[in-house]
């Protein structure tokens, strides 16, 4: 069996060339979805009752899914004894990373706003951020298209990818579930408050390490990051996702946060980093310091496969 980091580089390579190939998207969906549709289903059976009931059937639902994916893992890697078995662990490992479907969201935003295009701009950024959308300009878009960028590095990329080094194939896979948990139901509002808060705790914690090695590899792939980072990471709502973020405006020379609605509702957030909103261009940047930290991770992996 290959040691475990020549397998976590291959499936980072291999993900970033292929990605996800769209008939099989088409045909059966993909593993993120499907642990969605469990969710979802264990949900609107559970989520009801007082708030300590909310919060113990919300923390079983996690454990659950976690279990099950983790099993799941777990057996796959058992089998992995032959090169056809250790070929199907990276190819499952694959589903779990999002490097090239995150640079293919990003680059669906950036060529039209670069054309001016808001409509088309608008529509695309609206697939990978929550916030509303239909009243955002060049810049609105920028900055959305530029955050989601840099948090998704931490949740799609890194943290996958270390959690693949420390548990394995399990690790990976539950790092997805509780990820895809907090997605789903990890809000603040009435329906998840209670229900939601093991998805939203543990995803805090799953992600800590990744997020400020996140932060590091974006501030490695670009000069001017560290000092932002190191000063706005900590103003940001979510303990983790300030650090990529920050790290992505200290890299650009500009300015991420600030006001935003959700559902008609202002959220006020924090400023993170210094100078304009980013633009067309700059969202452009971006991406080429996002592919620069993809490949500090790839280098950084392939080191450690060379001394273990």
């Amino acid at each position: 069996m290959i040691a475990r980091p020549e397998q976590l580089l291959l499936a980072l390579i291999g993900e970033a060339a292929i990605g996800y190939p769209a008939p099989l998207l088409a045909a059966i969906g993909h593993p993120v979805m499907w642990i969605g549709a469990l969710i979802a289903a264990l949900e609107r059976r559970s989520n009801a009752g007082s708030a300590h009931r909310r919060r113990a059937m919300g923390l079983v639902l996690l454990a659950l899914v976690a279990g099950t994916v983790g099993a799941v893992g777990w057996a796959c890697e058992q089998m992995a004894g032959d090169s056809f078995a250790v070929a199907l662990v990276i190819l499952l490992a694959t589903t779990g990373l999002a490097q090239r479907s995150l640079d293919d969201h990003v680059r669906a935003v950036a060529r039209p706003l670069l054309r001016g295009d808001l409509v088309a701009a608008r529509t695309a950024v609206a697939m990978i951020v929550g916030r509303d959308t239909k009243a955002l300009g060049e810049n609105g878009i920028a900055v959305a298209a530029t955050e989601s960028l840099a948090e998704s590095f931490c949740d799609g990329v890194v943290a996958p990818a270390f959690w693949f080094l420390i548990a394995g194939l399990p690790g990976l896979l539950i790092c997805k579930a509780v990820n895809t948990a907090d997605s789903m139901i990890g809000h603040r509002d009435a329906r998840y408050l209670h229900f939601g808060w093991a998805a939203a705790r543990t995803d805090d914690l799953v992600n800590w390490i990744p997020a400020r090695m996140s932060g590091a590899l974006l501030c490695l792939a670009g000069p001017g990051g560290w000092r932002i980072m190191l000063r706005d990471a900590r103003h940001h709502a979510s303990p983790n996702g300030g650090w990529p973020e920050a790290a992505m405006a200290g890299v650009l020379g500009r300015r991420l946060g600030g006001p935003v609605s959700y559902e008609g509702e202002p959220a006020p957030r924090a400023w993170l980093g210094d100078g304009p909103a980013p633009d067309a261009s700059d969202l452009k940047r971006a991406l080429w310091v996002y592919r620069r930290a993809c490949l500090l991770l790839w280098i950084g992996v392939g080191g450690l496969a060379w001394l273990l």
